[in-house]
């Protein structure tokens, strides 16, 4: 019965308020048929790059906005060390100027901090998306070159010496093999075949 009422009031609806109501299909038959099984992530390098970069900008503007507002609310107590205030008043006073300071001190460093993110995180994925390109092969030995190389491109510019040049070299190793072992398990899981898997099955199988 509830059936027949609520095909009866379908029918009795405009066609155009009926299409409205039915879930729309998207269609991919645009893009290459593996398109989206190939690419890291299941997106194409500019989605992956501007949300790579969005993301790092905003990682980079929450620390420095923290650090900034912890620096400047250390500036402004020394500052003001030689005359607190004494009253409920004041002291109302003193903490409302000082979180405004805090504030506007922070977005600064913030917005700087996030800016350089934001362009390590871009530099990074291009250097992986070239190496990608250049071995026809996606896995993680190319996430492992381009952390190294944007981590050896750190080093030179901020002229570490051998010891944090080194230290920074094995924290980008360990970062790319761990990003690039969880992009290769998503690859996995969404049906592609990884060359260095293969060999692995095929060895396993021989040994068998």
């Amino acid at each position: 019965m509830a059936n027949t009422r609520s095909s009866t009031a379908l029918d009795s609806l405009p066609q155009s308020d009926i299409a409205v109501s039915r879930p729309r299909s998207y269609d991919f038959s645009w893009l290459p048929p593996d398109r989206l099984l190939d690419d890291r992530l299941s997106a194409t390098f500019g989605s992956r790059c501007i949300v790579g970069s969005a993301a790092a900008f905003l990682g980079g503007l929450g620390l420095g906005v923290a650090h900034g507002s912890k620096t400047a609310a250390l500036r402004f107590r020394a500052e003001n060390s030689h005359r607190f205030p004494t009253t409920s008043t004041g002291w109302y006073q003193y903490h409302k100027s000082k979180n405004y300071v805090c504030m506007f001190e922070g977005l600064k460093p913030g917005f700087k901090l996030g800016a350089r993110l934001s362009a390590w995180a871009a530099c990074f994925l291009y250097v992986e998306e070239a190496v990608d390109d250049a071995r026809n092969k996606r896995d993680f030995f190319s996430t492992v070159v381009a952390s190294l190389t944007v981590s050896g491109i750190f080093s030179v510019k901020n002229s570490f010496n051998m010891t944090t040049a080194a230290r920074t070299a094995r924290s980008g190793l360990y970062t790319g093999l761990i990003f690039g072992l969880l992009q290769d398990a998503t690859a996995l899981a969404r049906g592609r075949r990884l060359s260095y898997v293969e060999f692995l099955k095929g060895k396993v199988g021989v040994v068998k």
